[in-house]
């Protein structure tokens, strides 16, 4: 089934082309984007097919388009005062384009809270999880590490976990939602839960990572069962290669969403310490009868790599002892 359309129009060509372009490569992005730059080509094409997301340029705006049957139009401002045009809600045109996806499907998903959403999966997703009970073992650098890689060659998503991931400050961002969020859209079973992760979604470098939960009590919240309902709605509309899983003690039922992953990378170091939680780690598992999980766990003694403040973290990893290791660690996999 062919995607809903987006259309972007912008008089702009060189703008218009390149969003376009942009989020027709998000591939979990649940719409078909097309791009024009004149009222006369949108006007031609919307008699021939149905509109979803209308985002037009101010300049471009005209009363042959107000009569369009477009499911929702947004405005795409410079800044400039919007007179005539209050009913539509409107974005900045001039920041990132993630955020102006971001901002497109919120409204989207007001308008929409219970849209019908046809499964986009075509492929099979790999789920890489990243889980050690040892502390202090450099897991997130690893798992941040993975997923950049794995993002060179096909669409990987990265889900954060822990209690205090610590991303405002490591990245210098303030996220308007997290984690949190998408699980409290989940709980009200309303539908539209793909839009709205779409909405929350971000990028570093080609990286797709969903904020994680500022609150540890938002992670400690969660039934195991609604983790792995969400994982799974994810996984169906999203066509992700792979996903990599960076998890922690604080997840309800953490054992069964380990079973749940194809392959699973643990960290750990050779201290007398770690090396108890380790034989501690192991021996419940044994008692609870899920040596299918060890089974698939490789042990990793990680590189110490020392990083800079005021530099990219993430391409720092990549390009640096951690982004050398994981290369090699996944040509020796095949």
């Amino acid at each position: 089934m062919r995607k809903r359309i987006f259309a972007v129009c912008d008089l702009e060509e060189s703008y218009a082309c390149s969003l376009t372009d942009y989020l027709n490569e998000k591939k979990s992005t649940p719409f078909e984007v097309q791009a024009f730059t004149n009222v006369e080509s949108l006007q031609a094409f919307a008699r021939e097919h149905e509109i979803e997301i209308l985002l037009i340029s101010t300049r471009a705006m005209c009363n042959e388009i107000r009569e369009l049957p477009v499911a929702r139009t947004i405005i795409l401002s410079e800044g400039e005062p919007l007179q005539g045009l209050e009913e539509y809600p409107f974005v900045y045109k001039y920041q990132s384009s993630d955020q102006i996806l971001s901002e497109v499907l919120e409204y989207y998903a007001e308008l929409h809270p219970a849209p019908h959403v046809p499964a986009l999966c075509t492929r099979r997703t790999r789920i890489y999880g990243v889980y050690s009970p040892v502390g202090r073992a450099r897991k997130t650098s690893f798992a941040l590490t993975l997923g950049e890689i794995l993002a060179e060659t096909g669409q990987a998503l990265y889900l954060n976990f822990e209690e205090f991931a610590g991303f405002e400050e490591l990245f210098d961002i303030r996220y308007r939602s997290d984690l949190s969020d998408l699980i409290y859209f989940a709980r009200q079973k309303e539908g539209g839960l793909i839009y709205r992760f779409n909405s929350i979604v971000r990028t570093f470098h080609e990286l797709q990572y969903v904020p994680p939960a500022l609150s540890p009590a938002d992670i400690r919240d969660v039934s195991g069962d609604e983790w792995i309902g969400f994982l799974q709605t994810i996984l169906s509309y999203g066509e992700f290669d792979t996903v990599i899983l960076d998890l922690s003690e604080q997840v309800d039922e953490l054992f069964q969403i380990l079973r749940l992953c194809d392959r699973i990378y643990m960290p750990v170091q050779e201290d007398m310490i770690s090396q108890a939680k380790l034989c501690q780690y192991e021996k419940l598992i044994h008692m609870l009868e899920m040596d299918d999980v060890l089974e698939k766990t490789q042990k990793l003694r990680l590189p110490a790599q020392v990083l800079q403040r005021g530099s990219d973290l993430i391409q720092q990893l990549v390009c640096g002892e951690m982004g050398i290791y994981v290369r090699r660690l996944l040509r020796e996999e095949g």
